[in-house]
């Protein structure tokens, strides 16, 4: 990213997962946290082309919990994360693209149940890379973008 001015964001920003055919999905960006990780329904795995898959239920709609969108993604790795409470879980690890702030690029995200949290979706420290400043004081920074 030599030569590329960074984005600066808030601690709340809304972004599109265009790979997912999510879009305007609210995240908490967390400088705190490692990897990223989404919230989650009925994950299962299934193999296609002799490759190992998952599918799972989101609830992009935060506030409707009638609205369902299954989505699939090629397994990347399982992973063991120890969250913010302490409790430790293996989690399956997707890569897809992140849309935010105009520009686009592909990050791996955990899938696991975050129903006790305020957002779907968190955005960690090797979600952001070079690419990001996070202003923790702001919020919708990329509002207008």
């Amino acid at each position: 990213m030599k030569g590329r001015e960074k984005l600066l964001v808030g601690c709340i920003e809304s972004c599109d997962l265009p790979d997912l055919e999510i879009s305007d999905l609210h995240i908490r960006v967390d400088t705190g946290a490692k990897t990223s990780s989404l919230h989650v329904d009925n994950i299962s795995r299934f193999k296609k082309a002799g490759k190992v898959w998952v599918k799972f239920d989101l609830h992009p709609e935060i506030h409707s919990v009638n609205s369902v969108l299954t989505c699939r993604a090629l397994l990347r790795d399982v992973r063991t994360v120890k969250s913010s409470n302490g409790s430790v879980e293996e989690r399956y690890v997707i890569r897809t693209l992140i849309r935010l702030g105009g520009e686009e690029w592909p990050i791996d995200i955990t899938l696991t149940n975050r129903s006790d949290m305020s957002y779907l979706m968190l955005l960690g420290r090797e979600a952001m890379g070079e690419r990001l400043l996070v202003d923790p004081s702001a919020s919708f920074l990329l509002a207008d973008e």
